[in-house]
């Protein structure tokens, strides 16, 4: 009597390669270099915001006239010669990255919202924040010795505090973004209003 052979198992279907999104158009090297560039800048943006925010406490919650102004002599500096190139190199090389990849810059809803957030943070670093900078340095640079009376300061404590946390919070969270990658793909031919799914 012979043996019974079980069937051989079918071999199971490959699973369908995931593929990516067309619409990449920058070779491998020149996607590489960029992608260190935005890393790079974004990272020293973010670490800025930090430096120029722990500033800004220091001398909001000290008491000693030249505290405050090396705070605000340090954080004109650092402003001065980094909040430009900065946040320039990293929404630049952002908008080149996804214009030149398969993510598009407003194929993903994720993309454009982290598009608008760097452009909202690097235009509040740019005018509001640079601003505010001057405005402390003048008033410590007006009284170079001696106590600074709250009058003189009037409102350059808080408002050094208050725009780079605006800065940093729009930052944290186009990182958290770039991380998760939330909501999706945009519709191709979706129109703002129409219904999803409906027909006409």
């Amino acid at each position: 009597m012979r043996p019974s052979t079980a069937p051989a198992a079918e071999p199971s279907p490959a699973r369908p390669a995931r593929r990516r999104p067309p619409g990449g158009t920058l070779p491998p090297r020149a996607r590489k270099s960029l992608v260190v560039v935005h890393v790079v800048a974004s990272v020293s943006w973010l670490a800025l915001m930090l430096c120029l925010l722990t500033l800004a406490v220091t001398a909001l919650a000290t008491e000693d006239a030249d505290r405050l102004r090396s705070a605000y002599r340090a954080m004109g500096m650092l402003g001065d010669a980094l909040i430009l190139p900065l946040s320039l190199a990293t929404l630049v090389s952002g908008v080149v990255l996804g214009l030149g990849t398969s993510w598009g810059l407003f194929r993903y809803y994720w993309v454009s919202a982290k598009f608008w957030l760097t452009l909202a943070a690097a235009a509040a670093s740019l005018i509001a924040l640079s601003a505010r900078l001057h405005d402390a340095v003048r008033v410590v640079d007006a009284h170079p010795t001696g106590p600074i009376s709250a009058a003189d300061l009037g409102f350059v404590r808080l408002n050094t505090v208050i725009v780079p946390s605006v800065a940093l919070a729009l930052y944290l969270f186009a990182v958290v973004l770039s991380v998760f990658k939330p909501w999706g793909r945009r519709r191709p031919g979706s129109r703002r209003g129409r219904i999803p799914g409906a027909r006409g």
